[in-house]
């Protein structure tokens, strides 16, 4: 499963090359960031280095949250060329950030820490909360429910 996610993170370098081209500019340089932060991420679980692993991922959305205020600002100022890379830059980096979180979440369940597993889940649906999300919020749903099977929820006894 992490390999799998490994080779999204691949996938994902040739999807941020392709999309912007060869031209070494600054949204070429920041899609070369994110590429490097995904990697980094994939890197630090495979090492079990978890806390390394969610700053990379945090770099990450800071990125996305930073290119979407970009693109609010600039909508109005500058062509719709600019601004359309910027968006799908952000997308990029968003849905990258996303997935990541829920090989987090894989992770923790495969090493058999539950309580972590459900709140890296949690954290997918309450974070990821525009339209556009719904795919990775229906996949934490559904993750929390499988966790339900794995490690039911301990309830606290009635005295």
């Amino acid at each position: 499963m992490v390999r799998s996610t490994l080779h999204f993170a691949a996938g994902l370098g040739i999807l941020l090359a392709l999309s912007f081209g060869c031209t070494h500019d600054t949204y070429q340089q920041r899609a070369d960031i994110v590429k490097d932060h995904v990697e980094a991420f994939y890197s630090h679980l495979k090492t079990n280095h978890v806390e390394a692993a969610v700053r990379e991922n945090e770099q990450i959305e800071a990125m996305a949250s930073q290119m979407g205020e970009t693109v609010r600002k600039r909508v109005q100022m500058q062509g719709t060329t600019h601004v359309e890379r910027e968006f799908a830059l952000m997308k990029t980096a968003n849905e990258a950030a996303a997935q990541n979180w829920l090989a987090l979440g894989q992770y923790f369940s495969i090493k058999k820490q539950h309580a972590q597993a459900r709140a890296t889940y949690q954290r997918v649906i309450d974070t990821y909360t525009n339209p556009t999300d719904r795919s990775y919020r229906e996949q934490a749903q559904r993750a929390l429910k499988d966790l339900e099977i794995l490690s039911p929820p301990t309830t606290p006894a009635l005295p």
